[in-house]
């Protein structure tokens, strides 16, 4: 009996900057889905990240931004207007090899278009695969994802009880009427069935890394590292304006059981991993659920090494130096902007004073700090960006630099289109954290063009010198033991030499 098949895809967004540029982990919007199908379906799971080079098996985080602004946004654009391009025939013969009868595929908005290409090239592969599309992006957009005339389902919200259902539907050539959660075509129209409950009890999740040998393309390619991200909650309480993670998940915060989350870790550690990232959008928002299970980490995995992102508000010393004991190596703060006006007018809940006392606090425990800044907001001014200049030279990091994206569905977004600032034309594919964006109301787009630049470069700087130090910090052993001594090798080597090796670097 020949099974069904569906394969997964993540399509490929850093590689259309540059083939050798990768998104190196293994997405666990793909792993839960796929460990779900797999074990509760007979239906045959392949995972497919597309955007995965063994090539760059080490990460895309020597990227410089003015290298992605410039070079490589022209490379993006490029490869995104050529259905011959490299990449695009790859994904054309692996999925001309597999020959799924479904196609699934998770976007965000900036990967989009992407997706819509992948859509395309199963259609003409075989016009009755059928192409379900999920992730951030159709929780955003709802009905209007369907304008893409080779998607036949979106999937709004979460997606493990909704694909299965689909996936039965289609099997037994069901009406998809009673599902809920999903968008789909009918009689030409597009219905917007009732939106799905949340899972209220997470521990019943599968661990997606638990099948990722079974199911994920070119498994033994990736570095150990790359299965190295852990969901250990989802939802987020707060209501930043440019942020759309509330539409996907909601402000309701769910939490797994500590005991859960120390199987999977501990599942993990037994698949060679010695360090992870916590993925959740902000850790540590329960004290008593953060003291319980660092202190499990502390008692079960005494190894271990773990990153994640936490909240400016929630930053202590009690809860720094709890999470220092526990093994957290590095804390992802979103500063966002250098400007109290700014801040406000984004809902951020925080002062810069705040945020640079946070950032001073993860110093002074020897915690690697990553500062999330973004530039470019529509209330900016050309006081409160050389305010964000200032934070910038303040903060001792790595610097995450961002130039502001208004993506449908956040308010930002129709703040925007209120102001005239974007229009039915506006085309999200081509406007990405990557690119120089204007979208201020009272600076000039060659103007904040200028400004932008001149803080990539700044940021450029303090971040190749916050990478030299970090190669001698306390840290470097543990990273050579996770990426293998061959691939630490070449790491240094863009660190020291990037500009000679790395043209890109400069």
């Amino acid at each position: 009996m020949i099974k069904n098949k569906i394969v997964l895809i993540q399509p490929p967004f850093f590689r259309l900057f540059k083939d050798t540029f990768s998104f190196y982990r293994y997405p666990l919007s793909l792993g839960y889905l796929a460990g779900t199908i797999k074990s509760e379906t007979t239906w045959d799971v392949v995972s497919y990240n597309s955007d995965f080079s063994p090539r760059s098996i080490i990460g895309n985080d020597n990227i410089t931004f003015s290298f992605q602004a410039g070079e490589g946004f022209a490379n993006y654009v490029r490869n995104l207007n050529n259905r011959y391009a490299p990449i695009w025939e790859e994904i054309k013969i692996t999925l001309s090899e597999l020959k799924p009868s479904v196609v699934g595929i998770s976007t965000m908005s900036q990967n989009f278009k992407s997706a819509c290409i992948v859509a395309n090239i199963a259609k003409d592969i075989n016009r009755d695969t059928i192409v379900i599309i999920g992730g951030p992006h159709p929780s955003m957009v709802g009905p209007d994802i369907l304008n893409c005339k080779d998607i036949d389902v979106g999937v709004m919200g979460e997606g493990e009880r909704t694909i299965i259902e689909l996936l039965e539907a289609i099997e037994k050539k069901k009406d998809l009427s009673r599902i809920d959660g999903i968008v789909y075509r009918a009689n030409g129209k597009a219905i917007v069935n009732r939106p799905r409950n949340l899972i209220t009890d997470l521990d019943t999740l599968i661990f997606p890394h638990d099948t990722a040998q079974e199911v994920l393309k070119d498994y033994n390619l990736y570095p150990k590292s790359a299965f190295g991200s852990i969901f250990a909650s989802r939802g987020c309480p707060y209501s930043c304006t440019f942020c759309g993670s509330r539409k996907l998940w909601s402000q309701k915060v769910r939490l797994r059981s500590p005991t859960n989350v120390i199987n999977e870790i501990r599942n993990l550690q037994k698949m060679g991993i010695t360090s992870l990232r916590f993925a959740d959008d902000t850790f540590g928002l329960n004290k008593k659920w953060t003291e319980e299970l660092s202190n499990l980490i502390i008692a079960h995995c005494p190894d271990l090494k773990w990153k994640c992102e936490i909240n400016v508000n929630l930053i202590n010393n009690n809860l720094l130096s709890l999470v220092k004991s526990a093994g957290c190596h590095m804390i992802e703060l979103g500063v966002e902007s250098g400007d109290n006006q700014i801040l406000k007018a984004m809902k951020k809940g925080i002062t810069i004073e705040q945020a640079l006392e946070a950032c001073r606090l993860v110093n002074k425990y020897n915690i690697e700090l990553q500062a999330y800044i973004i530039a470019g907001f529509p209330q900016e001014t050309e006081e409160s960006l050389r305010n964000t200049e200032k934070a910038i030279k303040k903060i001792k990091g790595h610097i995450f630099f961002n130039i502001f994206t208004p993506f449908p569905g956040t308010e930002l977004f129709q703040y925007c289109k209120d102001n005239g600032l974007i229009d039915e034309t506006f085309d999200i594919s081509l406007h990405n954290f990557q690119s120089l964006n204007s979208f201020c109301k009272d600076i000039s787009h060659q103007r904040f063009k200028e400004i932008a630049s001149r803080m990539i470069k700044e940021v450029d700087r303090k971040n190749s010198l916050n990478r030299i130090a970090r190669v001698f910090s306390i840290n470097t052993l543990w990273r050579i033991k996770e990426l293998g001594i061959k691939n630490a090798l070449i790491k240094g080597v863009r660190i020291f030499f990037p500009k000679q090796l790395y043209p890109e670097a400069e």
